[in-house]
């Protein structure tokens, strides 16, 4: 059986999901629960400095994009860090890891930009024996008007002057929390590690406004005819996740560095995914959000079930595993030809596939007498529009040509040999052959 036990940065746990710092992990009462529940550990909602309480707002604080079937997709959120005072939640963590000593417990942190701020909390931290810190580098609301989260993490040298605090004043694992509010997500890793992080985190939310009320015409939520962006999670960010957590993984810059997985993590599937492109584990918040904790059972059941039939023995035997096949377009192989095919037996006959493929591709599809579709090769340039339209899995499919027939469309014969855009002679700095 699938050993799901997770060593993360020298940290231990049950298994490689976590609760991300939100809503969900605000309170001891939550937390225990989570753990009961299932979950292998937890980052503590953002703690800020000692002082007077952050002020969230008293009215909505999520907006909401759904799909056709009203599933969430995305939320918007205007939630600050946590409201409660800093004594409360150190006591409440202190309390929390004396009891759940196998648990991961981290504990998230967003204090001013200044040395003094930092040198003053972290001591406090440690005494709660929390397994480590992360920085909110990534809040993009709220806080980022005060000068901290969002707007530290597009700064690579604050983050990388950050970490090095941290380190210094901290001597447990450093977890850097990065935006997706950035261009380039591979410039702040890098700081991170310049700086001694021992891991990064990401994504944290992405700027949104997700809707418009238009009676009011005040965006959504709206609070006393107003609304202001906030952090959009849930499963309609996870592509962007995806990418971002790949091009840290790949880039010789920070490769190999230690990846905790966010965004959009609902299933064991997403999970796997996260943890195929190099994270060592996932953290998730939406999905819990939505469907309550026992929602990590699911995950942990689908993941041990899928790693028994691959094989795998332990996370670590997958993790990173598709990395080596991200590459950048120009290296993908030209010489690589495929063509749709319709399975007629399966087809329900709805025209999904031709519609799209008649008024927005590339006419590569015949609808025949009696509603029969079927596919002109001649015009085919295996786009895979159809097959993201088709409602029936595996209905239509791309089947690779093989090397030395030809091509109706283009009239040449299809090579085996791999060649991409470095080389093509279409390419007017193609380099030359050897």
């Amino acid at each position: 059986m699938a050993d799901l036990t997770s060593n993360f940065l020298g940290i231990k746990s049950p298994n490689p999901f976590w609760l991300a710092s939100a809503p969900p992990t605000d309170k001891e009462y939550n937390v225990r629960r989570a753990f009961e529940a299932g979950w292998g550990g937890v980052v503590w909602k953002t703690l800020g400095s000692e002082g007077p309480p952050v002020v969230n707002v008293n009215g909505p604080r999520y907006g909401a994009i759904y799909g056709a079937d009203r599933r969430l997709l995305g939320l918007n959120n205007i939630e600050l860090i946590t409201d409660r005072p800093l004594e409360v939640n150190l006591e409440e963590m202190a309390r929390v890891k004396a009891d759940y000593p196998d648990h991961a417990l981290i504990a998230s942190i967003m204090v001013p930009c200044e040395e003094a701020a930092w040198k003053a909390i972290l001591p406090r931290v440690a005494e709660t024996n929390a397994d480590g810190i992360e920085l909110n580098f990534g809040c993009p609301h709220g806080m980022s008007e005060r000068g901290m989260g969002a707007a530290v993490g597009q700064v690579p040298e604050y983050i990388e002057m950050v970490t090095r605090w941290c380190k210094q004043y901290y001597d447990r694992p450093v977890i850097v929390k990065l935006t997706p509010n950035i261009t380039d997500v591979r410039k702040p890793a890098a700081a991170a590690r310049n700086g001694g992080a021992d891991a990064v985190s990401l994504i944290n939310t992405i700027n949104s406004i997700t809707s418009v009320d238009l009676d009011s015409f005040a965006p959504e939520p709206t609070i006393d005819g107003k609304g202001s962006h906030g952090g959009y999670c849930g499963p309609a960010v996870k592509p962007i996740a995806l990418s971002m957590v790949s091009e840290i993984a790949r880039d010789p810059a920070t490769a190999g560095m230690p990846i905790s997985g966010i965004g959009g993590v609902t299933t064991w599937r997403d999970a796997a995914e996260f943890m195929a492109l190099g994270c060592g584990n996932v953290q998730v918040c939406t999905a819990a959000m939505t469907y309550g904790f026992k929602i990590v059972e699911e995950m942990k059941r689908g993941l041990s079930q899928w790693m028994d039939e691959k094989g795998y023995r332990s996370t670590s035997d997958f993790i990173g595993r598709a990395v080596p096949n991200v590459t950048d377009w120009q290296y993908l192989n030209l010489n690589y030809v495929t063509k749709a095919k319709i399975d007629q037996d399966a087809c329900i006959k709805c025209g999904r596939c031709y519609a799209a493929c008649e008024d927005t591709s590339h006419q590569a599809i015949w609808m025949k007498e009696g509603r029969v579709f079927e596919v002109n090769d001649a015009e085919c340039v295996a786009c895979n529009l159809c097959v993201d339209v088709c409602p029936v899995e595996d209905c239509i499919t791309m089947e690779r040509m093989e090397g030395g027939t030809v091509d109706p469309r283009t009239g040449q014969t299809v090579s085996d040999d791999y060649a991409n855009w470095t080389t093509h002679p279409n390419n007017p700095m193609a380099k030359a052959a050897e």
